[in-house]
């Protein structure tokens, strides 16, 4: 079986103007990352599957090794889908829900701009409430050091310009209590097309990653990319404008991540001892400026030593059941027809794949050590056993695996280009 392609990839001096992080006059000297973007085109002849993965069809139209490299990337997809899909806190080991639903208890903001309203923090600015700096709903209950937060949001802008600006504040300080003002780390999100993803510190040092980036804030607090984990407009075609959206902070020791809908958005290392964060609040942020609107719901906190024993063990976000959304082989889109209703099942390093009648069975070995991180595919009913030396990427709902389905060089990216052998596949977490 060949596997799919997929690639993953953290604060300057303090000022005491309100967050002109939003302007589009301070936004738009940065730089965008690198584009990545699949070719998509009607290539059923190349995959003329009807009923499984597995099936001999799909070894006649690709090869003996492409039903290894399949149930590879089903498995890769598992963990992806772990990560992004919603769910209760209850449902999720180690994660506790920080919202009630119901009101404001636990958190501290203006009233006048902040309540509860089906079910949803809403946040909201109007003529009447208008603001000339950028104001905050604090959570109450603790503060955060080493944690990931899991959470849908959505915003609308309610003016003529599109203008909506809002983020999750993590590790921040308090600046001025009786004006819930915030400073510190902040995921960004926004009604345009620009900085939802973004990295960047409130009333600090600016943006510290732009999107796709992956970036090293080094011991003298210069910024160095390193690296990518995706085009701006690959987690731009990711997002739902106007609809909720998932987001998903992982902070672990200097290593903050940042993913949505599936998308890791930005990578960053802090190395900067003088300036980097390691505990303080979380809050959500109502931007300064025209009328607008943002909404969250499904606030779900894991902290302290459960977070890094959930990092600490790579195979932990790969259990369950996963589907496959999409295939692409050598820089070409396979229809969705020929993927329908393919599921793998995941249990400690073990898959199952499942096309309908037909059952394949694997193993698989990872190393998170690397960059990007490798994973080894076995398919159990290939007489010769050949491993599939593959690359994967977990984000929050969404796995992405690139293989060699026929062995020897393993891929280096998640992007597939023609007449490479390579395989790449998306999976998404299913309800049980």
């Amino acid at each position: 079986m060949k596997a799919p392609n997929y690639e993953l990839q953290a604060p300057n001096p303090e000022v005491q103007a309100p967050n002109p992080k939003h302007q589009a006059s301070e936004k738009l000297q940065t730089t965008s990352s690198n584009q990545v973007n699949p070719n998509s085109g009607n290539q059923s002849s190349m995959f003329n599957v009807r009923c499984s993965m597995f099936d001999v069809s799909w070894i006649a139209a690709l090869g003996s090794g492409l039903h290894r490299v399949l149930a590879a990337l089903t498995i890769l997809g598992c963990a992806l889908g772990l990560l992004t899909q919603p769910a209760s806190a209850a449902s999720e080991e180690g994660f506790t829900a920080i919202f009630n639903g119901k009101d404001l208890t636990g958190w501290d903001g203006n009233p006048d701009l902040w309540s509860v309203k089906d079910g949803a923090i809403n946040g909201e600015t109007s003529e009447e409430h208008a603001l000339k700096g950028n104001t905050f709903l604090i959570w109450t209950n603790g503060t955060v050091g080493d944690f990931e937060l899991r959470c849908s949001f959505k915003i609308t802008a309610k003016n003529t310009t599109g203008f909506a600006n809002s983020g999750i504040q993590y590790r921040s300080k308090i600046l001025d209590p009786k004006g819930w003002v915030v400073g510190g780390y902040q995921a960004d999100m926004e009604a345009g097309k620009t900085y939802t993803g973004i990295l960047y510190e409130e009333r600090m040092r600016g943006i510290l990653a732009t999107r796709g980036e992956k970036v090293l804030l080094d011991k003298d607090c210069k910024k160095q990319v390193t690296g990518s984990v995706g085009s701006s407009d690959e987690i731009q075609a990711a997002l739902k404008p106007g609809d909720w959206n998932e987001y998903v902070i992982i902070a672990q020791g200097n290593h903050l991540q940042q993913f949505i809908n599936g998308k890791q958005t930005v990578d960053v290392t802090d190395e900067c001892e003088s300036k980097r964060a390691t505990n303080g609040v979380l809050a959500l942020q109502l931007h300064a400026g025209q009328p607008m609107k943002v909404e969250f719901r499904d606030l779900r906190l894991k902290t302290g030593a459960a977070g890094k024993q959930a990092a600490a063990d790579p195979l932990t976000p790969f259990q369950g059941t996963w589907e496959i959304v999409s295939v692409q082989k050598d820089g070409s889109a396979v229809p969705q027809d020929d993927i329908a209703g393919m599921t793998v099942v995941i249990s400690g390093s073990a898959y199952k794949l499942i096309n309908k009648d037909n059952v394949s069975k694997g193993t698989f070995t990872l190393d998170s050590s690397k960059e990007p991180k490798q994973m080894d595919v076995r398919h159990n009913e290939d007489n010769d056993s050949q491993t599939m030396p593959a690359i994967y990427e977990v984000t929050a709902d969404t796995l992405r695996v690139c293989y060699n389905p026929e062995g020897g060089t393993r891929p280096t990216s998640f992007s597939t280009k023609p007449d490479s052998g390579f395989l790449s596949v998306v999976y998404k977490r299913k309800a049980e």
